[in-house]
């Protein structure tokens, strides 16, 4: 009786990891796929990233849901009890990344159809490396490395100097360009969100550390509260 009673808990651990990590592969084609529409103008793409938020958020409710019933009935202690605080927390994180890959996409059709704007190339470039900071965090989640929580960690340096150059070059690209104004505002913004991705990987990278060491991981960085912050926008979560 005790065997079976530790396999279901096993079980069900393990049910939650995955589930996070199809919460996090959701997520991080959502990042490549919202870019994609806005540097090509696709609209259909764009729409379907949109639509796919809604299974981003039924999976964290699920998560919700499996880690509610795991702590009322398995009374998990110690490193137990920290993976399942650290599944609920990352996949309302995952959840948020959604969000933001979602108003990309809604911006395609706030640029479409006017000039080109040369620091759009920088953006796919930002995107590449806060989605690969989407990937490897949740590869550290699974095989609780801390190590590769750290790199996460320390990369996100990359996407906030990526980030600081795009503001520059737009608002350069706006004073000498006025006709382009609005199209560069909407571009501000997905820069800005681009650069809330890699802040929001680097506080699941944190989490991370945390389930996997027990120990909080000290940086020098100013990482914003993923909970107290308040977007640049109203995230839009209608479907």
């Amino acid at each position: 009786m005790v065997d079976h009673t530790v396999k279901s808990f096993e079980n069900e651990i393990s049910q939650l990891r995955g589930l996070i990590a199809e919460m996090g592969g959701l997520a991080e084609v959502a990042i490549r796929d919202a870019v994609d529409a806005l540097t090509r103008h696709d609209h259909d793409l764009a729409r379907q990233v949109v639509n796919n938020d809604a299974r981003i958020d039924a999976l964290e409710a699920e998560v919700d849901r499996l880690a509610v019933k795991i702590i009322a009935l398995r009374a998990p202690m110690a490193d137990d009890l920290r993976e399942v605080i650290a599944a609920l927390k990352i996949s309302g994180v995952i959840e948020r990344i959604g969000d933001y890959s979602k108003n990309i996409a809604k911006r395609v059709r706030e640029v479409e159809g006017r000039a080109r704007i040369k620091p759009l190339a920088l953006i796919p470039v930002m995107a590449e490396i806060a989605q690969s900071m989407v990937r490897d965090v949740l590869n550290a989640y699974g095989a609780r490395d801390a190590l590769l929580a750290v790199e996460v960690i320390d990369r996100d340096e990359k996407v906030d100097n990526l980030y600081n150059s795009i503001f520059r070059n737009l608002v350069t690209y706006m004073m000498e360009n006025p006709a382009t104004i609005s199209s560069a505002a909407q571009l501000l913004f997905v820069a800005r969100n681009l650069e809330r991705v890699g802040d929001h990987a680097t506080n699941v990278a944190e989490m991370v550390y945390f389930a996997a060491t027990g120990e909080y991981h000290h940086s020098d960085r100013d990482i914003p509260d993923t909970y107290d912050e308040e977007p640049d926008e109203p995230l839009d979560t209608g479907r």
